[in-house]
């Protein structure tokens, strides 16, 4: 018997535990808008915390680089949510009655 296919096996065994996904609670849709909100505003204030921390010489570049890039896709994402709900709301608005 090979010690090393055991050992191979044994750490394949581990890891697939470890990298099986948490089941997730179904969620209503408020719910899930309120955690969406919630993510948002935790993103941005992150961002902003590194991109003072930055200013006063605490963080690095490369750290505030990433904290900007991530707060940018944060709006980019609500206003792409904002633009489908305004049209959406637009498409009922002309619906005939």
């Amino acid at each position: 018997m090979d010690i090393r296919a055991t050992l191979a096996s044994q750490v394949y065994g581990q890891t697939r535990v470890a990298a099986k996904p948490a089941p997730v609670e179904p969620q209503s849709p408020g719910q899930a808008f309120a955690a969406a909100g919630a993510d948002f505003m935790e993103t941005m204030r992150a961002g902003e915390e590194t991109v003072q921390a930055g200013l006063a010489g605490r963080a690095d570049p490369q750290a505030v680089v990433e904290a900007l890039a991530a707060t940018e896709m944060a709006v980019q994402t609500a206003v792409a949510v904002r633009d489908k709900v305004v049209e959406a709301y637009q498409e009922i608005l002309r619906m005939p009655v």
